[in-house]
């Protein structure tokens, strides 16, 4: 928990909340306190995750992170038994009479959903499209009935009651992101979605500059191309660089003394190293790492 709340630290102080971003953050906390549950998605890159923390710090409850999974299950969010414990008492008071007991008994840890439901935490479940529908189905007692089961867990009890301050906040990555399972129509009808595209230049050179040690004219470069090269990938499957990428290049530029300018050789690798990747995946071609270094080029020549 000590390493999360460093992080929502971090989070909250590098969130850069303009005026879309506050009317957000507002818009979401009062859902919340209504009672419902709010879910960010959007591109890759977009923020969700930060903006997903930044809110639950504003409800200044205990904050629990769960990251999406294919292989998550209900041990893993309800708890299991981790093995037994073993107490022996030996009586030898009286020398003529000896006596022995011993007894042996599960030992049983809480799973994160269970911590979280049982002590009133706000729970960030980020990319929860990544855990299978199955596992995810059990958020809907949790939002219909106010109720967790638990199921398979040998407990007495068979459902716990959900605190009266518990609440959770869900992000994700729109269904055509690889890794990504299609959600259940009756979990998506309990939430509040609000979907989180990238910012506009200017909101991603304030960003940059921000988060880095360059100026806004140079951060206006870099954000200039990175969505540019966004805007040209043709292929809906993936977006094209995100506002990372800008910051890894601002970054990376002014550690390395390498001048932001679209015609300096430097620059123009090292927009290559950072951005190939992610636009040769989202070109139509047979030759798709030689278009994209082409493409990069391009758009640098022309900053």
């Amino acid at each position: 928990m000590t390493v999360l709340k460093e992080k929502m630290k971090k989070d909250a102080r590098t969130l850069i909340q303009d005026d879309e971003t506050k009317q957000i953050l507002k818009r979401s906390l009062h859902y919340l306190k209504s009672g419902y549950s709010v879910h960010f998605t959007g591109p890759s890159g977009a923020g969700k995750t930060s903006l997903a923390l930044a809110l639950a710090k504003k409800r200044k409850r205990p904050v629990m992170l769960m990251h999406g999974n294919h292989e998550l299950n209900n041990k893993d969010l309800i708890g299991d038994f981790t093995g037994y414990t073993s107490k022996k008492v030996v009586d030898n008071y009286v020398r003529s009479v000896y006596k022995k007991d011993e007894s042996v008994s599960e030992m049983w840890r809480d799973g994160r959903l269970l911590e979280a439901v049982k002590h009133g935490y706000t729970l960030v479940y980020d990319e929860f499209t990544r855990s299978k529908p199955t596992t995810n189905n059990i958020f809907l007692s949790i939002l219909e009935e106010g109720v967790l089961p638990l199921y398979g867990s040998k407990l007495t009890d068979p459902f716990i009651k959900v605190h009266p301050d518990f609440a959770v906040i869900f992000t994700s990555n729109p269904a055509e992101y690889a890794g990504v399972y299609d959600t259940q129509d009756a979990l998506l009808d309990r939430l509040i979605t609000i979907f989180i595209d990238y910012k506009d230049v200017e909101r991603e050179t304030k960003i940059v500059a921000e988060k880095t040690d360059v100026d806004e004219d140079e951060a206006r470069i870099i954000t200039t191309l990175v969505t540019n090269l966004r805007d040209a990938c043709s292929n809906q499957k993936n977006n094209g660089p995100s506002l990372r990428a800008s910051i890894m290049i601002a970054k990376l530029a002014s550690e390395q003394d390498i001048p932001i300018d679209g015609e300096d050789s430097d620059f123009q690798s090292l927009c290559i190293d950072v951005l190939c990747h992610p636009i040769s995946r989202c070109l139509d071609s047979d030759n798709k790492q030689e278009d994209a270094t082409r493409l990069i080029i391009d758009e640098c020549s022309k900053l």
